[in-house]
């Protein structure tokens, strides 16, 4: 079969896993610019040369696999900063002291569901290495940063086993909001370092309205979404979250988002 008969099916399989790609990218690189232009290296890879797209893996593992080897090759987690305060160069200092493949593993396990066999095709290892830097990984992230946590959830049961997630992982959490009101008087009287939010609340209202109403009332804080309606995010149309976990969702998925939030964040009082 001819490259150009191969391409059609080719793009199919691509689209259909490209906004997984960018969740991932911007998870990696802690901000929807540098990882989106990852995403794009990836895209453009592939369509200059269908070759690097292994069709004995399954379409996402391959997808994926090229990404690796382009995010490999650029030796660059993330963006250069020229201004040393910015939260790319503070992320940036801080990925120094991290086991290297960690990151990459843990995301690709808790957020993208890959196994570790998987792992290890994608970044091209063995599935023992993989296992041990998934440990590595848990270690290393959970306990890099901890913080003041607000949730953003209209439904009792999730918001109370969130809470008991992430105080686990010894963050403190601020408060609990059911609606986008009581989200902006609660972030207002006692102000969070990061927010876990749902995007539909109990009285119908935004939790992304919420979010917006609060960063602009307080500036810039580590954001992840928890919800059941992803589209409404993942549009490729506007600022996306860097960290969007979907539900149902598992215990190592928030771990995974809250420690990477943690991490790239740029506020001032989150302590190390």
């Amino acid at each position: 079969m001819t490259e150009t008969q191969n391409l059609p099916d080719l793009a199919t399989e691509i689209a259909d896993q490209l906004p997984f790609l960018r969740r991932y990218a911007r998870a990696l690189t802690g901000s929807q610019r540098s990882g989106d232009n990852y995403a794009a290296a990836t895209l453009e890879a592939v369509l200059s040369d269908d070759t690097v797209f292994d069709r004995a893996l399954a379409p996402k593992t391959a997808l994926f696999r090229v990404f690796h080897q382009i995010w490999v090759s650029s030796g660059s987690p993330v963006d250069e900063a020229t201004d040393p305060d910015t939260p790319e160069a503070r992320a940036q200092w801080r990925l120094s002291g991290l086991t290297e493949n960690t990151r990459e593993v843990l995301l690709l396990h808790s957020i993208e569901g890959f196994t570790t066999n998987d792992i290890a095709t994608i970044i091209g290892t063995t599935t023992d290495e993989a296992h041990s830097l998934l440990s590595i990984a848990r270690n290393e992230m959970t306990s890099a940063i901890h913080g003041r946590i607000m949730i953003i959830e209209d439904e009792a049961i999730i918001a109370m086993d969130i809470r008991a997630i992430v105080e686990e992982m010894g963050h403190a959490v601020t408060n609990i909001a059911r609606t986008r009101d009581e989200a902006v008087q609660l972030a207002r009287r006692d102000p969070p370092d990061m927010i876990l939010a749902d995007i539909q609340l109990a009285d119908k209202s935004s939790g992304i309205d919420a979010v917006n109403h609060i960063l602009t009332e307080l500036g810039e804080l580590p954001i992840v979404f928890i919800t059941a309606f992803p589209e409404r995010l993942l549009t490729g149309e506007r600022p996306e979250p860097a960290f969007l976990i979907t539900k149902p969702y598992t215990e190592e998925q928030v771990q995974s988002a809250v420690s990477q939030a943690m991490f790239f964040a740029g506020t001032e009082t989150l302590r190390a």
